[in-house]
């Protein structure tokens, strides 16, 4: 039965996949595509990287940083021509995201509502939740750090579980699906004003990530 239910959740995805790629782009907010994933001969992710370590969460193409397009004729043709590639969207461009463990997002966001903060659109991600924020301004980028960049660590000390994703990063959008057949999914969708304007501040919402993940890790 458990089989059946992650055939019908990956069937339904694929067949949202192009019309995703094309509301994010209708937001302002660029698209690539990703990898699929791939259960085919014992590997997780359908590239050709062996021991791939993000199957079915990373760009096809390494040049995904200057291919990211919010053109819907390019959109239609990519997704027409592969319709089971996932959605990748770039960050540090119209917003940031912070990744943080879901049993912290949990906290953040019941935090967030007794405080009557808005949180912007937040998306689950297989154990983890997705905050998108404004992104910062190039004057500021040197305090930020991108968890895909391999000359800087994944995670902080001093926040425990907390991931940043700025420039020259990206994560999965949904409803990509990954191997586990579980798809990426919204818990708060972005809505037709989430443009810079209409995403909340970084630094606000920081604190209270921050204070979650250290909560979360220390329970």
């Amino acid at each position: 039965m458990a089989d059946v239910i992650q055939r019908r959740k990956r069937r339904h995805a694929l067949g949202d996949m192009m019309g995703a790629a094309l509301n994010y782009a209708s937001l302002g907010w660029p698209v690539c595509r990703g990898a699929q994933p791939s259960l085919m001969g014992g590997r997780a992710c359908g590239c050709d990287r062996i021991g791939c370590p993000d199957p079915g969460a990373h760009p096809v193409s390494a040049a995904w940083g200057m291919e990211s397009t919010v053109d819907p004729e390019t959109i239609r043709h990519w997704w027409t021509t592969t319709p089971a590639a996932n959605i990748i969207l770039p960050t540090g461009r119209v917003f940031d995201v912070f990744d943080i463990p879901a049993g912290a997002g949990v906290l953040a966001l019941a935090r967030m509502d007794s405080m009557d903060m808005a949180s912007g659109p937040v998306a689950a991600v297989e154990g983890r939740h997705l905050f998108f924020v404004a992104t910062r301004s190039p004057v500021d980028e040197d305090e930020w750090w991108s968890c895909h960049l391999d000359c800087v660590p994944e995670s902080v000390s001093d926040t425990p579980g907390l991931r940043w994703h700025c420039r020259d990063s990206y994560v999965l959008a949904p409803p990509s699906p990954l191997p586990s057949g579980t798809p990426a999914s919204w818990i708060r969708a972005p809505r037709p004003d989430s443009h810079p304007t209409g995403l909340p501040d970084p630094l606000a919402v920081l604190d209270i990530l921050s204070d979650a993940c250290e909560e979360f890790t220390s329970a």
